[in-house]
């Protein structure tokens, strides 16, 4: 991707592992930005990974434009069986232009950098109906909270106010942090029932954000669930 030029921003279970919430994944999972220069460009890339289409879209900017996903098998002998998914616009997510201003870049370790999805948007992208995203959520929130707890700055404290799903540690960060707290008690349920120190409203207050999310996911995908459908029988 890097040698081709395209604007793409790694996610899924590969960015956890770079932000310290391990989770073993042998997929890749790309954000991509959806024009046509970009897409030429994509697909130049995985003409050289020798890439191929799995299943229905395919890649192509209404598609993508719409929030489908498209799927590929890498087999080229140093990525043989790899599967790259691509997608461009996410439900909860910003447009991609602000995404790729707020990305993060870390360098591996041979050195070569890899542009990753910002931690909040990250977080905001794994809000899916799907049970496995939700402990994820939570152990990327956990672990960023552990390394910067000590000397956080004001974005962080918000960060941890807006996604801790720890009751534990949003009763902690409450406590430390009152003023930013009370701010955030009149946009979430959680944090007010942190300040109060009701350990188990807070649990209740993280399940009813959940399931809430859940269905919004569910309504989210619908219609592109149907589309998908109608693509199958065509092809």
């Amino acid at each position: 991707m890097r040698v081709h030029r395209v604007r793409a921003l790694l996610m899924g279970g590969q960015a956890c592992v770079f932000y310290g919430a391990a989770e073993f994944s042998r997929d890749t999972d790309l954000a991509i930005l959806a024009d046509a220069a970009n897409v030429a460009r994509l697909r130049r890339a995985l003409d050289e990974l020798n890439a191929e289409p799995i299943a229905v879209p395919s890649l192509e900017l209404r598609h993508l434009r719409k929030g489908h996903a498209v799927h590929f098998r890498c087999m080229h002998p140093e990525a043989t069986r790899m599967r790259v998914d691509i997608m461009s616009r996410m439900r909860g997510v910003d447009a991609f232009p602000s995404l790729w201003r707020r990305r993060t870049v870390i360098a591996m370790a041979d050195g070569t950098p890899c542009d990753l999805l910002s931690l909040p948007d990250l977080v905001n992208a794994k809000k899916t109906q799907r049970d496995k995203d939700w402990p994820m959520i939570r152990r990327l929130v956990e672990a960023h909270y552990f390394a910067h707890r000590a000397r956080p700055s004001a974005p962080q404290v918000g960060f941890w106010l807006r996604e801790l799903r720890t009751p534990e540690l949003l009763l902690e960060v409450a406590s430390r942090h009152p003023r930013p707290a009370a701010r955030w008690s009149r946009r979430r349920v959680a944090v007010e029932a942190a300040i109060a120190g009701d350990a188990a409203a807070v649990g209740q207050a993280l399940r009813d954000e959940e399931l809430a999310e859940r269905e919004a996911d569910r309504a989210y995908w619908q219609p592109l669930i149907a589309e998908l459908g109608a693509l199958r029988r065509r092809k």
